[in-house]
């Protein structure tokens, strides 16, 4: 619990400082981002999850902060060698799941491929593969 609030802690202060930055973002120098994709990949993935509509969330869902927060630990958690099991699995602390929203492993699979695919495209096959092999997409 403790790493997941470092994380989130974390998570919220490159997202702090990314809207900081409004005038020029073509800059790649501009601030240091932990995506591959570029600096704008919170809002890639914010426009995907938004243009799809989760079943689990139709009467609570995440803020956009909160849904920020994911893909970095997502991407960290991957980089380190972890599993999507060890993501999403049972009592995993990066699961999408707050204290007034939950979200449903069909939903949290596919919106781990949203972030995947904006913030560390280089994991999207992993991912894809895990989750087959496991039937779960």
């Amino acid at each position: 619990m403790r790493i997941r609030t470092l994380l989130l802690a974390g998570a919220l202060a490159l997202a702090a400082a990314g809207c900081s930055d409004t005038a020029d973002s073509t800059s790649s120098d501009a601030k240091p981002s932990q995506s591959s994709s570029g600096p704008d990949a919170g809002d890639q993935f914010l426009a995907k999850v938004h243009a799809r509509s989760f079943a689990s969330w139709a009467t609570a869902g995440p803020t956009d902060q909160e849904l920020l927060m994911l893909p970095p630990e997502w991407c960290l958690e991957l980089k380190g060698g972890h599993s999507v099991d060890y993501l999403l699995g049972d009592h995993a602390a990066a699961y999408p799941i707050g204290p007034e929203w939950g979200t449903k492993r069909p939903d949290a699979n596919e919106l781990l491929l949203l972030g995947v695919s904006t913030h560390c495209p280089e994991f999207r096959d992993q991912v894809t593969e895990e989750l087959r092999a496991t039937g779960q997409y």
